[in-house]
């Protein structure tokens, strides 16, 4: 019998009241003002009066040595910030126990060697000189000072407002407070957690468990493991109470090398954590800490030879402090890589942290609600004073369980074939919908879809073909051609397939990607992109290549039917076969972003789907028809052919509200895409009755310059207007530029600038029917600052310089948030009985504040990759099966994914609760909207923002899938969803499809 769950609980906690202070004694050291000129004259000299000077001085790599030399010291965030007029801003921070956490001559060989880091040139050296006697002279001082833990001010629109030292502060101290509570007993063993070191990047406190053994049956071996605790704090809008999050997670580390190189393998591009327990300090003269260490191996490539080889991370404390006589040194890079599980089991000496990247790891990632509860509940031992947990949250009673169009669960086998004819007529009358939208051909008056396969195998083919049947329902009538008809077929020379339904004319075209270039050469444009030979592939290079490979398929794919440019050309769907990323030389050398700007050229939206194939490890020819019908299905959504969740919610709600949502895509050029841009994307979503929806995107250059909503899939291929990849002149050796530096304030200003003022054209446009603008806190509030907790007030919106004003009758605002960054808590359903603790699908408001409130918490059931995974799952003992053939027999399930779904936190921001809307209502309407009835499972957010959050696969490089916790790999997941930033493990790109996801999140 399924549970019926009236309440879940939170790993969350927070002060009793407002009046709740806690002031916490600490050793703290200040940044010396005098230095800020001498260490940024340094910085500055030898560069180009053109370039943006250094304005702050670069500390990072002398932080990254005190996190993995000196872990008491807790290092503060940038920018630093002044306690008062004229004083000194504090840098670092030590419990107030610790007598002398950086010694003075410790600390001056640090100096000495961080200034020799920022200007190694011998040119530099008498400057050096200088600018260090400079600073030894005037050496900082360690003070003691009180802090404030817990009391915090408030906003203007009423929101906790904690001040930038409580960040760091606050969860250290809730550490360890835990960590008196001594080991975590279970059935068999304990848990002895320590403190991890922190910087100036990481988000709150961390506690790690010992190495923990794992020996299953089928592998051979064993495999660690470590249970993780991270404690943040955050707040929530409107609520004077700041909040600690607490997240338990499992972390694998590594005891693994390839059979192949004998060592370890680092994934290239990307630096891999280590945590180190040395038995000795590392300096002479600062106290041996409890602590974890953390310090970073990467693997590089000589620029000279290209060979590749691996390190302690370049510019870390391996390097800086290079000479000076240590008390333990690191391990040898060698000697770790060869040997990790030596180094781990030696007292923890050093862990290399688990990527998956590195291959199989027979630990299963993540934790189940249960357990997480179970976790926490042993946790709360620790609370002090004043503070406590989060009481349990009450269900929405006004949320349905489902929309009203959703498809049955429960049908008998007579019920089966008639559900499946009503879907399928669901499809097409959507897709009819879509055509009619952007003005699509049509044939004795039905609209007609215009379809493409290029394909590679033609086992592939067929399935492709037979998936677009089954997906439609249409009349397999059409005589399907023989073999011989696809053998020389271009893009100038398709077969072609014709299906014609009450609703719509489906015309299908098939062929090979292959070219026939000027000099008669033949290709196929879905190989890889090809580089000069000998020549290092720098940004330009591949710029080159991409734009190249652009040009070619443009060229190549307007021999269909006379295709033009794509304003003078309908819109229409082109399903690409073509070899995973994997398969390719290079993450370089993978043409899926060059062939998707080169399709848009031509007037396509591409969807792409991996060639079938039986390797070790890998098998996708078993599901080639899930794959393909999964595909065809997402080509169909950026066509604009999509259901609408019916909502059925008739009070509270305006009649007729169309759904807009804002997404921005923004991408670092440091990236691997090695491009920066930054877009902002917006969607609408008109309900037209009967399951049925108009999407829209908004081109800002539509209606000469003005702006306008235009059909989903015109919108997406403008975007690539947006992407423009050109291949940049390289200036002569003899005339290279000198050294610049980008200055990101001013970058950062002028794309807030600009996002303003495209949002205030969003806003104006949005004035003639209700609408409900959705926005995800996460990824719009750096360039629409408003949205920041400290910064909206309710009912009010402010998108410019302007003050903030009353919402337009029209607007309702909602700003959704996930558990990204740890900002919502993990949960669970509380068993109303004495058995586990579940997943309770639902909408839940804070206990006490069912009609006044307007945060509201959405929680989905789980997924079915999830669904060998029980919600009292046991990683550490074993527990006994409560049901099935084997009930009472003892299993551990170390080896099993788990998975808790994120709580997605919906806030009414803005309504017109005067006119007669009811933010629980909105909610409500807002978690129905995670559940479209075209889509096998909940998505990770509202439909309008996933829409909008997929258009950024026509602005970016194909994003790599999310690793769901089974190990698999979920092709075109959901825009929201990534890895938590830290220290955990992070996916690997090892699939291609890029077949749209219901929701797969990181696993906790």
């Amino acid at each position: 019998m399924p549970v019926n769950y009236r309440h879940i609980g939170t790993a969350c906690w927070l002060p009793e009241h407002r009046g709740v202070s806690t002031i916490g004694r600490y050793r703290a050291l200040p940044f010396p003002e005098q230095w800020r000129d001498s260490v940024l004259t340094l910085c500055n000299a030898g560069l180009d009066q053109d370039a943006e000077p250094w304005r702050t001085a670069p500390t990072r790599s002398l932080e990254q040595v005190i996190q993995a030399y000196a872990p008491d010291v807790l290092v503060m965030p940038r920018p630093f910030r002044t306690r008062a007029e004229g004083d000194p801003a504090l840098w670092l921070y030590a419990d107030a126990d610790i007598p002398d956490p950086l010694p003075p001559e410790v600390l001056n060989t640090l100096i000495s060697h961080w200034l020799r880091d920022i200007r190694p040139e011998p040119e530099y050296r008498g400057l050096l000189r200088q600018v260090r006697a400079e600073l030894l002279a005037h050496p900082p001082r360690w003070e003691a000072v009180e802090r404030e833990l817990v009391s915090c001010d408030r906003s203007e629109g009423g929101t906790a407002a904690p001040a930038d030292h409580q960040f760091a502060l606050a969860p250290d101290w809730l550490a360890r407070c835990i960590l008196d509570l001594g080991p975590y007993p279970y059935e068999g063993g304990s848990l002895h957690f320590r403190a991890m070191s922190r910087g100036p990047r990481d988000r709150g406190a961390e506690l790690v468990s010992q190495p923990l053994p794992y020996a299953p049956e089928r592998a051979k071996g064993t495999w660690w493991f470590s249970i993780v605790l991270n404690i943040t704090l955050h707040t929530v809008p409107f609520d004077p109470l700041p909040r600690f999050h607490l997240h338990w997670s499992v972390r694998r580390w590594v005891t693994r090398v390839s059979r192949t190189s004998g060592r370890v393998h680092l994934p290239y591009g990307a630096r891999t954590s280590v945590l180190l327990r040395p038995r000795i300090p590392v300096l002479p003269g600062v106290p041996l800490s409890d602590r974890f260490a953390v310090a970073r191996l990467e693997r590089y490539r000589d620029r000279d030879t290209g060979a590749f080889g691996d390190r302690w991370a370049y510019g870390g404390p391996a390097r800086m402090l290079g000479g000076v006589a240590l008390g333990d040194q690191l391990p040898g890079v060698d000697d770790l890589l060869t040997d990790p599980e030596k180094w781990l089991t030696d007292g923890a000496r050093a862990g290399i942290v688990f990527r998956t990247a590195m291959g199989r790891h027979e630990v299963a990632a993540g934790l189940m609600t249960d357990q997480v509860s179970r976790l926490s509940e042993w946790a709360e031992q620790a609370l002090p004073d004043g503070l406590r947990r989060m009481p349990p949250h009450d269900r929405v009673p006004l949320a349905a369980a489902r929309p009203l169009n959703a498809p049955s669960r429960s049908l008998k086998k007579d019920e089966v074939a008639a559900e499946e004819v009503r879907r399928t007529s669901e499809r097409r009358r959507a897709a009819a919908l879509a055509v009619a939208s952007y003005g699509g051909p049509r044939a004795d008056g039905r609209p007609v879809l215009e379809v493409h396969l290029v394909w590679q195998t033609a086992s592939m083919r067929e399935t492709a073909i037979t998936a677009l049947v089954d997906l439609l329902g249409l009349p397999d009538t059409t005589g399907r051609p023989d073999e011989g008809a696809y053998e020389f077929t271009d893009a100038g020379h398709p077969v072609g397939l014709t299906w014609t339904t009450d609703e719509l004319v489906v015309r299908l075209s098939c062929f090979r990607p292959v070219h026939q270039r000027a000099d008669g050469s033949v290709t196929a444009l879905t190989d890889g992109l090809k580089f000069p030979e000998d020549v290092r592939r720098t940004a330009t290079v591949v710029a080159a290549a991409v734009h190249a490979r652009r040009k070619e398929t443009a060229g190549w794919l307007r021999g269909i039917d006379g295709r033009g440019e794509p304003g003078d050309t309908v819109p229409a769907l082109a399903l690409v076969e073509i070899d995973r990323p994997v398969d390719f030389a290079s993450t370089d050398h993978d043409p899926k972003f060059a062939l998707r700007l080169g399709f848009a050229d031509a007037g396509f939206v591409t969807q792409f789907l991996a060639v079938p194939k039986k390797v070790k490890g890998y098998n996708s020819i078993g599901n080639q028809q899930h794959r393909a019908r999964m595909a065809w299905d997402d080509g169909l959504r950026q066509l604009g052919a999509r259901l609408y969740p019916e909502h059925g919610i008739d009070r509270g709600v305006p009649e007729g509200l169309r759904h807009a949502a804002v997404w921005m895509v923004r991408k670092n050029r440091t990236s691997r895409s090695r491009w920066a841009t930054d877009v902002p994307v917006a969607v609408m979503v008109t309900p037209e009755g009967g399951g049925l929806s108009r999407i829209q995107g908004w081109d800002p250059d539509a209606d000469d310059g003005a702006g306008a909503w235009v059909p989903y899939p015109t919108m997406l291929i403008r975007l690539t207007k947006l992407a423009e990849v050109r291949p940049p002149v390289p200036a002569p050796r003899d005339e290279a530029p000198a050294r610049k530096r980008r200055s990101w304030r001013a970058d950062r200003a002028e794309q807030r600038r600009r996002a303003e003022e495209w949002l205030q054209r969003i806003r104006a446009s949005l004035r003639c029917e209700p609408t409900l603008l959705l926005v995800n806190a996460e990824n719009a509030r750096s360039h629409w600052t408003w949205l920041q907790d400290g910064c909206a007030e309710v009912d009010r919106i402010r998108d410019g310089e302007a003050d903030a004003r009353r919402l337009h009758p029209d607007l309702r605002l909602v700003r959704v948030r996930t558990g990204r960054g740890r900002e919502t808590p993990q949960w669970w359903g509380v068993h109303p009985g004495a058995g586990p603790n579940g997943i309770a699908a639902g909408l839940w408001c804070p206990a006490g504040r069912p009609d006044d409130g307007r945060v509201f918490y959405s929680a989905q059931p789980k997924p079915v990759q999830f669904g060998s995974s029980a919600v009292e799952a046991d990683k550490l003992a074993p527990r006994p099966l409560r049901q099935g053939k084997r009930k009472g027999e003892l299993v551990i399930d170390t080896g099993t994914p788990g998975w808790v779904p994120d709580l997605l936190e919906i806030a009414v921001l803005g309504c017109h609760q005067e006119a007669g809307d009811d933010p629980q209502a909105i909610a409500s309407v807002v978690h129905l909207l995670r559940l479209p009835p075209d889509y096998p499972a909940a998505l990770s957010m509202p439909l309008p923002l996933h829409l909008a959050g997929l258009g950024q696969d026509y602005v970016l490089p194909h994003r790599a899938p999310v690793e769901d916790a089974s190990g698999d790999l979920a092709a075109d997941a959901d825009p929201g969803q990534g890895p938590a930033p830290g220290l955990e493990e992070e996916p690997d790109t090892t699939e291609v499809d890029d077949v749209e996801a219901a929701t797969v999140q990181t696993p906790s």
